[in-house]
């Protein structure tokens, strides 16, 4: 049982690698979909844009339940389904002619992505206890590599054969790539392994979120994700108010396009790397480091403000210190919670991402409004990551080590 062989080579990570890649392209080019699909259904661009936060709501707060179905399913199987709720998707939102026929096809979108995230998630905590941190990261900077090969090809359909034409076809080429994927991933019986093989000891959900470190790595996760999720939605505003917005850099490129690049890169590259790191050091440790790593970068984004070309480096230095937390988290939790409801428990931890994208968004938006300035939220969001560093340092890092020796038993 592919569960219970702790020696797996490396090349098992690639159908993962390649499955996620295929279906994290919506989240990062919906906005080249946006004007057409004004212009195709007759909606306003709000109306349009709550498809895109009905697909990034089914796949963060239906998280607990995607990781539930990847603790208990097969991976080839649940890729698989995953994938084609993911082309339903695309092509749904192709042939879609009212708002609520695109509502529902990004809602299934979102969920089907979820899926497959979890899927490739279990295979990496299952099959590398010892490289966990290495192997999650490297499934989950798939997430961030797709949409850089992506984003061309389907920018060049949609000039071409149209937004409706773009959806189809990169809706039939991603799902056909998943089920080729999810084809040489594991097939064994993971419930049947699992009842099989003595006690492991895991946690259910229901016991970890009672836990104290639960509660460290929820608030922590909160704060840090607010910074991150901050930056990417608000880096055109925040070119724009420091004067950069219509900078030509390199090639001619704009500095917010080629920021919107080398964060891409940088934010993929951060998750093996801040994950193999945890590996030899610790996880609270390379959260430590990171999360400080990425208080200096927001500090040296603020002195920055002016210079496009040191905004566009230290806004990927950001990143490069942002992006580990989707490694570094789920690999923690199956550290001290067990591997039984790993993927359900970081499904519950993964929550806390949509508790910060409603301040890294909205909230942000608010602020800059009341204090007419982007510099006084950058500083909140580095205040967030000290704290977040300090709590990892000091509170999780022994937190989680009690846990693991067992002398810190969790509440009935």
């Amino acid at each position: 049982m592919w569960g219970m062989n702790q020696q797996r080579s490396w090349w098992k990570l690639v159908p993962c690698v390649i499955a996620i890649m295929a279906v994290a392209n919506l989240q990062y080019t919906w906005t080249l979909f946006a004007k057409p699909l004004m212009e195709g259904l007759g909606a306003k661009l709000s109306a349009v844009q709550l498809g895109f936060t009905l697909y990034i709501v089914a796949q963060t707060w239906l998280a607990p339940f995607e990781g539930w179905l990847a603790d208990r399913f097969a991976p080839r199987r649940l890729a698989a389904a995953g994938g084609l709720l993911v082309g339903v998707n695309w092509i749904g939102a192709g042939l879609a002619q009212s708002l609520p026929a695109l509502y529902a096809s990004c809602a299934l979108g979102g969920f089907g992505c979820g899926v497959v995230m979890s899927a490739g998630g279990r295979v990496a905590i299952k099959s590398f206890p010892g490289r966990r941190g290495l192997a999650v990261g490297v499934v989950s900077m798939a997430y961030g590599l797709g949409p850089v090969l992506a984003v061309v090809p389907i920018q060049r359909a949609i000039e071409a054969v149209g937004y409706r034409g773009a959806f189809i076809r990169a809706g039939a080429v991603q799902a056909v790539l998943v089920l080729a994927a999810a084809f040489f991933m594991p097939a064994g019986g993971e419930r049947a392994a699992r009842e099989a093989a003595p006690p492991a000891g895991g946690r259910t959900p229901w016991e970890m979120v009672r836990a104290y470190p639960f509660v460290l790595m929820y608030a922590i996760m909160s704060l840090v994700a607010f910074g991150g999720l901050m930056i990417t939605a608000q880096l055109a505003p925040l070119a724009e108010s420091f004067g950069i917005g219509k900078t030509a850099l390199l090639f001619g490129m704009g500095a917010v396009p080629l920021a919107i690049i080398v964060d891409r890169i940088m934010n993929a590259a951060s998750r093996p790397f801040w994950g193999g790191i945890s590996d030899r050091l610790g996880r609270a440790d390379a959260m430590a480091a990171a999360f400080a790593c990425e208080s200096l970068a927001v500090g040296l984004l603020i002195l920055s403000a002016g210079h496009p070309l040191w905004f566009v480096i230290q806004s990927g230095l950001t990143f490069f210190a942002w992006g580990e937390i989707f490694s570094l988290f789920p690999t923690t939790i199956a550290d001290v919670f067990g591997e039984d409801y790993a993927m359900t428990n970081y499904g519950v931890l993964f929550t806390s991402k949509g508790v910060a994208s409603l301040f890294a968004g909205w909230g942000a938006a608010w602020l800059v409004e009341a204090q007419a300035s982007w510099v006084s939220v950058l500083w909140i969001a580095l205040a967030c990551d000290v704290a977040a560093a300090a709590l990892a340092w000091f509170f999780l890092k022994p937190a989680v080590a009690a846990a693991m020796s067992g002398s810190r038993e969790v509440p009935a």
